[in-house]
């Protein structure tokens, strides 16, 4: 089974690690596509900046650095990734790696916003969830899990 795997570098993004990692250690086959979105430039960055290839480097390098607590886990547990960083919208860009990759499975964090605010904010989970054409699981961090018990 193919997983992709997005990153954001954020305490439920490695809860989502640590929970394929589990997966596999239970004995899921899987290899996991390990992705990152930055967002796209701004206006003040392209007018600063002056080469878009700099702006590419730069949003590039930065994806890179976010991935690697995560490839440390994922290196430590001994499991197959790939890795993907890419520039745009993230719950879009997200689905286009999920197609491209031809992934099985999204395991995704999920930030602990209300019910009301990701209804009027959206959230990249929500979104990945209704466009993904493969199940999507949302791992909770596990603050938010203990707070949703007690209220």
């Amino acid at each position: 089974m193919k997983i992709l795997l997005p990153f954001d570098g954020s305490a439920v993004a490695l809860e989502a690690v640590r929970f394929v990692i589990r997966m596999a250690a239970d004995g899921l086959q899987t290899s996991v596509v390990l992705a990152n979105v930055q967002e796209p430039a701004s206006l003040y960055e392209l007018m600063v900046a002056h080469d878009p290839q700099v702006i590419e480097q730069v949003s590039a390098a930065a994806g890179a650095n976010t991935l690697q607590a995560a490839q440390v886990l994922l290196d430590a547990a001994g499991m197959a990734y790939e890795v993907e960083v890419a520039s745009g919208d993230p719950a879009h860009t997200l689905v286009d790696i999920l197609e491209n990759y031809n992934c099985d499975l999204v395991v995704m964090g999920a930030s602990g916003t209300s019910g009301l605010r990701s209804a009027l904010l959206g959230s990249v989970s929500n979104e990945v969830l209704h466009a993904a054409a493969v199940p999507v699981m949302i791992v909770k961090d596990s603050e938010q899990v203990n707070a949703d018990v007690t209220e």
